[in-house]
């Protein structure tokens, strides 16, 4: 480890913020490597796998401490809190790290910052977890199902407990399971700018692993490379990185030539870079958001790409815009949601949700659609979509908005593969899943604006 900068005291506070703070994982931990981008590699990765991983099994960490502890997780410091769960998940996933090592340098931390009195608690803590490990009892997954998966997945009960009512257990196992599986990254193909296999040709010589991504041929997934901006397909635009439930988004659209589009809630805007490719260099698609900071980034992909019929534009989507009024062909609403969906890639999420939170974000769902609604031409098509999960954000709002607006449902069949097509997506939606589809979890309906 590098002397100058104590790396274990470098991920508490990476935790103190994520957790205490309620600042987002992926925004700070890039901050922070950015800051530490002098650090030798075995430092950096150790700061990663440590931030990320204390992150990913909270819960069942909270638990394990409870075990040795007769002080409750919630009735202790922040600090030492999150010094005895970064402790223990080295106890219980890194065996390159000595148990000794760990407690040691928590014990060092915890002298420290002051917390003289408590070096002891932290030193027997730990000392006691390293030697009991495996001898913990977890809930039975028979007689307590719920709190079985939530310590074993660390998945916060409220959660469960709504995915079990809707999906059985063994669904909602498949899901959690899911989240903690390693995935590469998927790529949508521009192949107006490149054909797939120069894509591919491109890639690996990079040495980057390139994999055939499932439902859509020009999806690719790839591993083993540094950062996104080193990738030259990228830096070239050949590729941009969009998830496959993502891009069924504009297959499910299916924008005609010369069609006029809008993404009310565009950013980072790869919905609206694939209706830019759709469209084959015709029509247009107006990419909007409520900030300058999501413009702008919407600005740099649609640079990088090379597409002329798209334009990044700040408008706020609760706002009622009088210009736009039956304009649309074809109208995204992937509006903001509990993003539950995609756990996988930012465990906390699941943390920072709660019920009281999803209620409102409901209502700010409700909110967006009764405005855009009105930018939809008649026979034009609202493509309604989440990256969430559960029929309160989807099924139910989309329900709610079937009764009072003038759209209807429309099969999506026509749009999808074989292997996606179900009762579901006859009647003109689709809720993906994960670890049951090979994607995030996402809704996407299709509904057609009534002409009479």
């Amino acid at each position: 480890m590098t002397k100058s900068v104590n790396v274990r005291e470098i991920v508490l506070g990476i935790l103190t913020e994520i957790t205490e703070e309620e600042e987002y994982s992926h925004i700070v931990i890039r901050s922070v490597l950015e800051k530490y981008q002098y650090l030798e590699k075995r430092d950096r990765a150790f700061i990663s796998r440590v931030s990320e991983g204390t992150l990913e099994h909270l819960l069942l960490l909270d638990y394990i401490i409870e075990c040795f502890s007769k002080v409750p997780v919630y009735n202790m410091k922040p600090f030492i809190r999150n010094l005895l769960r970064m402790s223990v998940y080295q106890l219980k996933y890194m065996d390159t790290v000595p148990d000794s090592a760990v407690c040691n340098e928590a014990v060092k931390l915890a002298q420290k910052r002051g917390f003289y009195n408590l070096k002891g608690f932290v030193n027997g803590v730990l000392r006691n977890a390293a030697r009991g490990m495996d001898q913990i009892s977890y809930p039975d997954a028979a007689s307590d199902p719920v709190n079985y998966l939530s310590v074993i997945y660390s998945v916060p009960v409220w959660i469960l407990r709504k995915w079990m009512a809707q999906f059985g257990f063994e669904i909602t196992e498949r899901m959690c399971r899911s989240f903690h599986e390693t995935k590469g990254t998927y790529v949508r193909c521009n192949l107006d700018k490149a054909s797939k296999e120069e894509i591919v040709a491109e890639l690996e010589s990079q040495n980057i692993t390139v994999k055939q991504s499932p439902y859509l041929d020009y999806a690719l997934e790839i591993s083993d490379y540094n950062y996104m901006q080193a990738v030259s397909a990228f830096k070239k635009g050949w590729i941009q990185v969009q998830d496959i439930s993502s891009m069924l988004v504009a297959e499910i659209a299916a924008p005609n030539w010369g069609d006029c589009c809008i993404d009310v809630c565009a950013a980072p805007g790869g919905k609206s870079l694939h209706l830019a490719d759709k469209l084959k260099g015709s029509g247009s698609v107006e990419a909007r958001d409520v900030s300058e900071y999501k413009v702008n980034l919407m600005q740099e992909n649609i640079e990088r790409s090379g597409f002329i019929n798209v334009k990044a534009v700040l408008r706020d989507a609760f706002v009622y815009d009088p210009e736009s009024f039956q304009k649309a062909d074809i109208l995204l609403a992937d509006v903001p949601c509990s993003g539950l969906g995609v756990i996988g890639k930012k465990q906390d999420i699941k943390y920072k949700m709660t019920e009281a939170r999803q209620l409102e974000i409901i209502k700010l769902q409700r909110k967006i659609l009764h405005v855009v609604q009105n930018y939809v031409k008649p026979g034009g098509v609202l493509i309604y979509s989440t990256c969430t999960i559960g029929a309160d954000e989807n099924q139910m709002n989309l329900k709610w908005f079937l009764e009072n607006y003038p759209f209807e449902l429309e099969s999506i069949d026509p749009y999808i593969c074989e292997e996606l097509k179900c009762k579901t997506t006859k009647g003109g939606y689709i809720q993906l899943l994960p670890g049951v589809h090979q994607s995030d979890g996402f809704f996407i309906a299709r509904l057609k604006r009534k002409t009479d």
